[in-house]
């Protein structure tokens, strides 16, 4: 009898319990499923964007890439356009924009166009340090070619630790310095970049460091 009072006394204390624990429980484990099903939702999600994303990008490559088509600009600058809006945190944007800031450089002749779709680009690349630093480049040398030479240099100087890029971007700095008059500065500026060179010193370079007097020597 006494065993069976205890085993009376356990199940009545799970009871007990249970109608004191039992809704939280509940609770907890819906709000654990929840996490779970939510989570493989969003990744699933996130997979289908990038799948999509990685197709415009392609779809603009291709129409980029033939020349055959009188009407691969306008698709390359309608992609481009949709990336931004679609997947606008996406590498595949900023990739797809660089292609349409080099169809507006080159074929288009519009700089101020290439400038402000480079714009949105460096904006969006602070997530992707190298890439940023692609962005940068191309973004100076536009402001460059359209003689927004204060803006270059802002540019450039935005780059801060460069890395590979500390030469290209010491040797850009000097163009822009030269063409403003600056001569001076030019030659601190393409010596830093012979100094910074990791692929060995360029014939270029150092053609631009002698018509400034410098020999191969200093």
């Amino acid at each position: 009898m006494a065993e069976l009072r205890s085993e009376e006394e356990q199940v009545q204390a799970i009871k007990d319990w249970w109608e004191r624990n039992g809704s939280s429980l509940l609770i907890g484990i819906g709000a654990a499923l929840a996490i779970v099903f939510g989570w493989q939702a969003w990744q699933s999600n996130l997979e289908q964007q990038r799948a999509e994303a990685a197709n415009q990008f392609a779809t603009l490559l291709n129409a980029f890439a033939d020349d055959s088509d009188e009407d691969a600009g306008e698709t390359v600058a309608f992609v481009a356009q949709t990336l931004r809006e679609d997947h606008g945190k996406s590498a595949y944007a900023i990739y797809g924009n660089l292609v349409l800031a080099n169809q507006q450089m080159l074929l288009d002749s519009n700089a101020e166009g290439a400038i402000d779709t480079l714009q949105w680009a460096l904006e969006k690349a602070s997530d992707y340090p190298a890439l940023s630093l692609v962005v940068r480049n191309r973004l100076a040398r536009a402001q460059f070619a359209t003689e927004q030479y204060d803006d270059a240099l802002a540019t450039i100087d935005g780059a801060g630790n460069s890395d590979a890029f500390a030469g290209i971007f010491s040797e850009l700095r000097g163009d822009v310095l030269l063409a403003k008059g600056d001569a001076e500065g030019a030659r601190e500026a393409y010596l830093a970049a012979r100094e910074q060179n990791q692929q060995g010193r360029s014939g270029i370079l150092e053609l631009k460091l002698s018509d400034l007097g410098v020999g191969e020597g200093a």
